[in-house]
Parts: structure tokens; sequence; C-alpha cells
């Protein structure tokens, strides 16, 4: 597995943003990608020091499409929230106004 594949996408919610301000970011990752992959992942494309890796695995939702009302199953996916050195920052969660 190469590690620039490993880090999906930044998870923007408002919850997400609030944590980023304290210096925890979170991403959506690979299912087979285990917490020292994801901190090089971040480290080496972001340049930061990670000192903290949290992971969890996020259930699959069910869901009901189409005209007939089917039922499908949405795959699970994996978290990380990964806390940074002091006054370091990731560009991705930048909100850009006032706080």
């Amino acid at each position: 597995m190469d590690i620039r594949d490993i880090i999906v996408a930044p998870i923007i919610t408002e919850k997400s943003m609030q944590d980023a301000a304290k210096g925890r970011f979170t991403f959506k990752v690979v299912r087979d990608a285990d917490k020292n992959l994801i901190k090089r992942a971040v480290e080496e494309k972001f340049k930061v020091n990670v000192l903290q890796t949290l992971v969890s695995v996020i259930k699959g939702k069910r869901k009901r499409v189409g005209i007939r009302r089917m039922e499908i199953k949405e795959p699970a996916w994996k978290k990380a929230t990964v806390k940074l050195a002091k006054d370091q920052k990731i560009g991705l969660f930048d909100a850009g106004g006032k706080t």
C-alpha cells in the first residue's frame, strides 16, 4: 500500500472544525490502515508532527432508495483523528473567517 493512498478525504463538520481549533484534525482513511501508517501519511503529506492518532470504524448505514424503496447498506469506513504538536495547522481545515 502506498503512503499517499492512506488518506481518502478530510471530514469537514461542525464538530471537526471545533476540534481543528484545538489542534485535532479528522480524516476518512482506508480500512486496512493502522495507526502508524496514518501517522506517517499525515506527517509526510502535510509536513507536521503528529503526537497522537485515534482510530474508529464507522458502521455502514442502511438507506432506502429507488421507486420501490429497496434497502441498501452503505459500507463501513474508518475515521482517524490526529493531534498535532502545538501551533501546527493543516490548511484544509482553515475556516478563513474570524474565530
